[in-house]
């Protein structure tokens, strides 16, 4: 995308792979545009008496080849490509003058009128690289190239595949509930499925922005009862997916956090169909953030542990050793609690578990309607219950509870 310019510029994507580039100067400038040649494959030389600590990071990786000195007459023999970049105007403009000798695209940080190339604004979604050139104009083609991937990362720029998309199934993690915390890959991945087989606690907010023709399937409403339930998703999956059709399953938080994720991937897997896996923000850590606990915290909690509490201690169902985890003394957090908090409290308590170990239960959290309730481990049980808590909600249990504020009402 170029707009007229005094002098008109023709835009062109180069095929740097295994081709030298000339990098001169080592700075902030530098910094930026290494990372793009780097992922291009290029064979960068860098030319520079210093670096930043982030360029000097790369070199000592071996992702390129420094010299430290300054330019020098030469340096672009058998570049294909080159960066000028220095903060001294005779070595750029010597170094633009073998380039112009030796045909060799140049790009000058200081005189872009002096350079041969300009950098276009770049940016990638969707698998398309998106680059913008708005003549002696940088900072709007920024805007632009900022409002087109925009636009194809969550679906509101739409573009027809004329080379069919690869079918399957993606198995994506809506994040803890919150539309925007999904992943730009699992967002998406949505906006080109055909079928989209959604949780109850995945972000339902995004189901409204779906084309109209994209099927949505309801997990929770799959018919052949409770017990059927996993069994019946991994039906609809495979026979979707079987018909050629891109399918999306939509799962609340992280897809192998007590998501049965594993389950769906060996199920597909037995049928030969491919799945790509889209790891999601588990609501473990992610919900307490947004309530303002940190899950750790220097001097106070080196570890996290995260429990599933479907089942109650005691349940012959339970393979959770609560008389271990009563001995931690770190931070606790319970998903899928709410139910048998009580008990939970009851076991850790008579494990000895302080009975007044502060608790915060966090209900829908990063949703509009979160909330959070503070107890004790004595007393959560009845404050759950007289507070009228129901799921989703995840619940913390340790002294970081007691650090910081209530970010949620921020």
């Amino acid at each position: 995308m170029a707009d007229h310019a005094p002098v008109a510029s023709y835009p062109v994507g180069l095929r740097l792979a295994g081709r030298r580039v000339v990098v001169l100067g080592a700075g902030q400038v530098a910094q930026r545009r290494l990372p793009a040649l780097l992922a291009a494959g290029a064979d960068v030389l860098l030319v520079s008496p210093s670096a930043t600590p982030s360029v000097e990071a790369m070199a000592t990786a071996g992702e390129l080849r420094w010299e430290r000195r300054r330019y020098r007459e030469g340096d672009l023999d058998g570049a294909w490509y080159a960066l000028i970049l220095t903060d001294d105007p005779e070595a750029n403009a010597a170094a633009s003058a073998e380039a112009e000798a030796r045909r060799v695209w140049a790009v000058r940080s200081d005189d872009a009128d002096a350079a041969t190339a300009w950098t276009p604004a770049t940016g990638r979604a969707a698998g398309v690289t998106v680059a913008v050139l708005t003549g002696q104009d940088p900072r709007r083609s920024a805007a632009v190239r900022d409002a087109v991937v925009d636009g194809l990362r969550d679906g509101s720029l739409a573009a027809p595949h004329f080379r069919a998309p690869a079918k399957g199934v993606a198995l994506v993690g809506g994040g803890p509930g919150d539309p925007d915390l999904i992943t730009v890959r699992g967002r998406r991945l949505l906006a080109e499925a055909d079928v989209v087989v959604a949780d109850r606690l995945g972000p339902r907010d995004l189901l409204d922005e779906l084309p109209p023709h994209v099927e949505v399937i309801d997990a929770a409403k799959i018919p052949y009862g409770r017990a059927m339930a996993q069994e019946a998703i991994n039906a609809a999956l495979v026979e979707h997916a079987k018909a050629g059709k891109a399918v999306v399953r939509l799962k609340g938080g992280d897809p192998f956090v007590f998501g049965r994720g594993m389950e769906e991937v060996q199920a597909l897997a037995e049928h030969g169909i491919p799945c790509t896996v889209v790891p999601g923000i588990s609501s473990a850590v992610s919900v307490p953030g947004a309530a303002g606990i940190s899950v750790t915290h220097r001097g106070l909690a080196q570890e996290f542990t995260v429990v599933s509490g479907h089942v109650p201690p005691g349940d012959p169902r339970s393979t959770v050793d609560w008389a271990a985890l009563a001995q931690l003394r770190g931070t606790l957090v319970l998903l899928m609690a709410v139910e048998n908090i009580p008990a939970i409290a009851a076991a850790l308590i008579a494990h000895g578990r302080p009975a007044g170990t502060p608790v915060a239960v966090v209900q829908e959290g990063t949703t509009a309607a979160q909330r959070r309730v503070d107890a004790t481990l004595e007393t959560v049980g009845e404050t759950v219950r007289a507070e009228g808590i129901r799921p989703p909600a995840v619940i913390v249990i340790g002294d970081v509870v007691a650090v910081g504020t209530d970010a949620g009402t921020a």
